[in-house]
């Protein structure tokens, strides 16, 4: 498999064929970094690059594929594992919800009903 793989190639294959095909990939590399101390040409440098490549694309579908099905299992339930929570900042974090926000005490509804915001008219002079 000499060929650099195409990433849109490995989205439809299941994950067996991705594993199977990450092991191919890594002993061809070891193939080829083997020949490479034992002195081969140049132009297998640039098969080590494009297999290395290779080798990360194929991690990468395998990594997404499974982080996409996690996100399906963990769906409905109440809590998400932290590595598939949004990262935002850590401020952002630990801010108040919108529904804790709006929350207003028993204490706080009785005092704006008794002592309402002041409503004040200005006569305009003409």
């Amino acid at each position: 498999s000499t060929t650099k793989i195409k990433t849109a190639q490995l989205w439809g294959k299941n994950k067996d064929d991705l594993k199977k095909q990450l092991v191919d990939l890594k002993t061809e590399l070891a193939q080829l970094r083997t020949q490479k101390v034992a002195g081969g040409a140049n132009s297998k440098l640039t098969k080590i690059h494009d297999l290395r490549k290779s080798v990360a694309r194929v991690l990468t579908v395998i990594n997404a594929t499974q982080r996409s099905q996690l996100r399906l299992f963990y769906q409905k339930k109440k809590f998400l594992p932290l590595d598939l929570r949004p990262k935002k900042t850590r401020a952002m974090r630990r801010r108040l919800t919108k529904h804790e926000a709006s929350i207003v005490s028993e204490k706080q509804k009785k005092r704006q009903m008794h002592f309402p915001q002041r409503k004040y008219a200005v006569k305009v002079e003409a």
